[in-house]
């Protein structure tokens, strides 16, 4: 048995060797600032600054147009997309990393502003009664978003894939699949966005339908051990969702049925808050799925080096997820390896559109130096 912390040891996710469990996590950074959305100069720079993870998970990439629903993220569905992600894959294969993008449809999270036709599309033509950030940099309110017909939900299946094809051809490493955090897919699976009394809405099997249709269609491009998902159980009243009573036995029975595929892992998030007195979600989101999956788990949210070991040293997770921590320390794993301070972030430049606070994290060494 190896003396390294459980976080340092390298695991096999499908035929990918990786050389920690330190994984970054998928987060927005609206550094897009070209005309096409397109990754550029200071998105190669960021990702290959964080290489020393064991898996970078890029931001939530858009997978069409009609997925949109922020300024200044870099979509997957252009050729100036897969232009721009192909010198940030080969920057970070350079450098000795492993990289997965995440797929992202925001479905009804969206305004106006986005689309050709004035609406987003949903599950159900239900509000989230939300504010977004506009292309001015205002917020407005979100509107009614269209009830996507059967049809429409075979395009946006159809397109997954062709965003999967074009990652592909950037050659990324792998897949995730944003199925989580209130967004289009999330949305299916939740009683209070879906409302449907077709195919897609009502039973169990019927709102996962979609999920399963689209790694169907990713599997025509991809092998099943090089696409992985990400899963919000417990999540809590983001973007007009909440937990319903049917929202815990979902979740049971979508990840026993993904026991039926070899994916590289399956991403979870801990509640996203408190979630001690609130009805119908669960603490402790590793343990409780970790006798349920039987394949590679990834947990994360609010895990630091002491907690993300213990996670894996109890046998609740294989990999840990870190978010903010990789904003402010680009050599995460090599802090976490010497015990090390990590450095604080800075809330307020999490969105903003320059380098700071994006490719100007000193690493350790380079905090000495000075």
């Amino acid at each position: 048995m190896s003396t390294k912390q459980p976080l340092l040891q390298s695991i096999k996710i499908g035929d990918l060797e990786l050389k920690n469990r330190v994984v970054m996590a998928p987060m927005t950074r609206s550094r897009a600032t070209n005309d096409h959305q397109a990754p550029e100069a200071k998105h190669i720079e960021y990702y290959t600054q964080r290489a020393g993870a064991g898996l970078i998970i890029t931001e939530g990439s858009e997978i069409s147009k009609r997925s949109r629903g922020y300024t200044y993220v870099a979509g997957i569905f252009n050729e100036h997309q897969v232009a721009g992600w192909k010198k940030v894959v080969k920057s970070v294969h350079d450098a000795g990393g492993k990289i997965f993008i995440q797929l992202w449809h925001v479905g009804r999270n969206s305004l106006p502003v986005y689309h050709e036709d004035g609406q987003p599309w949903a599950p159900s033509a239900i509000n989230p009664e939300i504010d977004m950030v506009g292309p001015d940099g205002k917020q407005h309110k979100t509107v009614t978003p269209h009830a996507m017909t059967v049809e429409e939900i075979q395009q946006t299946v159809k397109e997954f894939g062709q965003a999967a094809a074009n990652a592909k051809e950037a050659g990324f490493d792998g897949i995730e699949i944003h199925s989580s955090n209130g967004y289009l897919l999330h949305q299916f699976f939740n009683n209070n966005s879906n409302t449907r009394t077709d195919e897609y809405g009502g039973s169990h099997e019927n709102k996962a339908r979609i999920f399963f249709e689209v790694i169907e269609e990713i599997k025509k491009h991809w092998p099943e051990n090089r696409i992985a998902c990400r899963l919000n159980p417990s999540l809590n009243k983001v973007f007009g969702l909440e937990g319903t009573p049917d929202s815990i036995p979902f979740f049971d029975y979508l990840i026993n049925r993904l026991n039926d595929y070899d994916l590289a892992y399956l991403h979870l998030s801990e509640p996203f808050t408190d979630v001690s007195d609130i009805e119908f979600l669960v603490e402790d989101i590793a343990k409780h799925y970790r006798p349920i999956y039987k394949g590679n788990l990834m947990i994360n949210n609010q895990f630091d080096r002491e907690s993300g070991n213990k996670v894996i040293e109890e046998g609740n997770a294989d990999l840990v997820a870190f978010g903010k921590l990789f904003i402010s320390n680009p050599d995460l794993a090599h802090r976490f390896e010497l015990k090390a301070e990590t450095a604080d972030w800075d809330n307020d430049t999490f969105y903003s559109q320059g380098r700071e606070g994006y490719t100007d994290y000193p690493t350790l060494e380079e905090e000495k130096a000075h």
